[in-house]
């Protein structure tokens, strides 16, 4: 008699357990899931420590006119000139999508065949560690005289930068195998594809993405950089900081450093939202490891 309403009673319990999990999984995905909340506790102290910064900034600015230009000089010579900033900042975003792009392509290739190589890691990896000790500044102009004065030198300073860290990052992931579900795997005859693609794949993401966040705004600094280095074309926010300091226009130069600076957080913010979307089932499984 006593086992009846236990086997009415548990069916409830695991439907409601399962709808709980259900209404959770999608609350996750859907809804804006894994954007952090407008708490004032999370804004508040990095907008006082950035008014505090503009406050600083503004007082030294005025007693020191030769070393930083005023808040109002930086506004007044992007409000007054937006065409030339916008052309110069288009330029540097492009240099840093197409070299960044195929820095970050390259790298997540030759990290595929490292894994499933190894010999291609035993002969490539001296190279790529001379590559990543080697200045890039001094790189650039040999790029040019191979390449010509257009922008392929450019698109190439900003692919070596972005590359070894990239690489490492893919690295690390596309190992990052539980060996009991490789085994797993290898039991029900998954051939490399299957392993690669089911498996090593979905694993590497958080690396990736560990890597991306690195090499975004190590794409903008080497887009900077090669506008420095690579002679030629005078465009791009690099070039106009490199012709305002000849001038010694101080105001110039602060707008396009600001500009650079809110091409990489804006491209790390976008980046965040992705990963949080794409990678929804890590952040539950980072935030049901902390709770």
């Amino acid at each position: 008699m006593s086992e009846v309403p236990e086997k009415a009673v548990a069916p409830d319990e695991a439907g409601l357990a399962k709808v709980a999990r259900r209404r959770a999984f999608v609350g996750r995905r859907g809804s804006g899931a894994g954007l952090p909340p407008l708490r004032l506790g999370v804004w508040l102290p990095p907008l006082i420590a950035l008014a505090a910064v503009a406050t600083a900034w503004e007082i030294y600015a005025r007693s020191h006119p030769f070393v930083l230009p005023t808040i109002g000089d930086i506004w007044e010579t992007l409000r007054d000139n937006p065409h030339l900033y916008w052309v110069n900042f288009l330029t540097t975003l492009r240099e840093v999508a197409v070299g960044g792009g195929i820095g970050i392509g390259a790298a997540f290739l030759l990290a595929v065949l490292m894994v499933e190589l190894p010999i291609f890691e035993s002969a490539l990896m001296p190279l790529m560690i001379v590559l990543m000790v080697t200045p890039i500044v001094a790189i650039a102009p040999a790029l040019v005289i191979a390449f010509g004065f257009g922008t392929t030198p450019k698109y190439l300073v900003t692919a070596i930068i972005v590359f070894y860290p990239m690489l490492v990052n893919s690295l690390a992931g596309l190992r990052d195998v539980d060996d009991a579900v490789l085994a797993v795997f290898a039991t029900l005859h998954a051939n490399r594809w299957e392993v690669f693609r089911r498996l090593r794949v979905p694993s590497s993401l958080p690396f990736v993405f560990a890597g991306l966040r690195i090499a975004l705004p190590l794409a903008v600094v080497g887009a900077t950089v090669a506008e420095f280095a690579a002679a030629g074309q005078q465009a791009g926010l690099g070039a106009l900081i490199q012709v305002a300091a000849s001038q010694a226009n101080l105001a110039v130069i602060w707008a396009s450093i600001v500009l650079l600076c809110l091409l990489g957080l804006a491209l790390v913010t976008a980046l965040a939202v992705i990963r949080k979307q794409v990678l929804f089932w890590d952040n539950a499984a980072r935030t049901g490891a902390t709770s």
